[in-house]
């Protein structure tokens, strides 16, 4: 995400981030091989964050992020959340991502949780 956004607007977590508590990270892999990876944050008891959704170049178009997303909300109702949020960016390079969001059932909305208005990031979220 460093390539794609601004260094001031990158939320993309690191290695260490995703091993706290209260976040799960998945990947998709086929044969063995790395295809794409997700995870959600628990803000509380009824609202998750949807966090660093990434396709790798060779699985763009395949559906690997379009699974990764229905896996994610489904995640999200079985442990009962009653919305999800995302954050992504603005830039033309994560158009694919929002129209996909969109595609699913999510929204535009403002900040959630410790983020802040930024011309960088368009936010989402979804009932469920």
């Amino acid at each position: 995400m460093h390539a794609t956004s601004p260094s001031e607007s990158v939320h993309a977590l690191d290695v260490s981030a995703l091993k706290v508590p209260g976040l799960t990270f998945w990947t998709a892999r086929r044969d063995g091989v790395l295809l794409g990876c997700g995870a959600m944050k628990e803000h509380d008891p009824e609202h998750g964050e949807l966090k660093s959704m990434r396709t790798t170049a060779a699985a763009r178009g395949t559906g690997v992020g379009r699974a990764m997303l229905l896996h994610l909300i489904d995640t999200g109702r079985t442990r009962g959340y009653a919305r999800l949020s995302l954050e992504t960016g603005t830039q033309d390079y994560f158009l694919p991502a929002r129209t996909l969001y969109a595609a699913h059932g999510f929204i535009a909305c403002g900040p959630f949780a410790d983020y802040t208005e930024d011309p960088h990031s368009a936010y989402f979220t979804m009932l469920l």
